[in-house]
């Protein structure tokens, strides 16, 4: 038997690819689409350290850290100083939770742990002062194992929770859909 080649196979993806094609639109309120869902009318932001009202201490300058990392990583914006921006994002860490998920069978010592970080957060726009998005009790939960053998710190939940935020609260600022 003939082996297929490589640019045949491509060819027919394409061909079988084109009648998709008009069915994406240039708005993603109108379906699929290639443009961004992040408006664009905005070109910078500004995210100063977030309030933390929670007895767990750096989890405000963790967080907006991971926000302007991902800001950065997922969207057309930049981040920039307050000042210079077109929008601000500032938000407060109002809950830090530890639940036990699980015990160790015959000790009873903890073996699994979750940490929920809860959040309120606004995204001002600067330049006419009205606000675009605004949310409370924004929440990320993550587990970690402090259990003997594995030893994970509640730093390792922190960051996790912390980064998960992050995520959750820039796919927030996606455009209305």
């Amino acid at each position: 038997m003939k082996a297929i080649s490589p640019i045949t196979v491509g060819l027919i993806a394409l061909l079988l690819c084109l009648p998709v094609l008009p069915a994406c639109t240039a708005s993603p309120r109108d379906g699929y689409s290639f443009a961004s869902s992040f408006s664009d009318d905005v070109r910078t932001v500004s995210v100063p350290i977030f309030d933390n009202t929670t007895f767990t201490p750096g989890l405000g300058a963790m967080l907006s850290e991971a926000i302007s990392k991902e800001i950065q990583r997922s969207t057309p914006w930049l981040v920039v100083s307050g000042e210079r921006a077109d929008t601000e994002l500032t938000g407060t860490i109002t809950d830090a939770d530890l639940r036990r998920l699980s015990n160790t069978q015959g000790t009873g010592l903890v073996e699994e742990v979750a940490l929920r970080l809860t959040a309120d957060f606004d995204w001002t726009d600067l330049r006419t002062g009205s606000t675009r998005q605004a949310r409370r009790g924004f929440s990320a939960t993550s587990t970690f194992l402090p259990r003997q053998g594995i030893n994970e710190r509640i730093e390792v939940g922190q960051r996790e929770a912390i980064e998960e935020l992050a995520h959750d609260i820039v796919a927030e600022l996606r455009s209305a859909w």
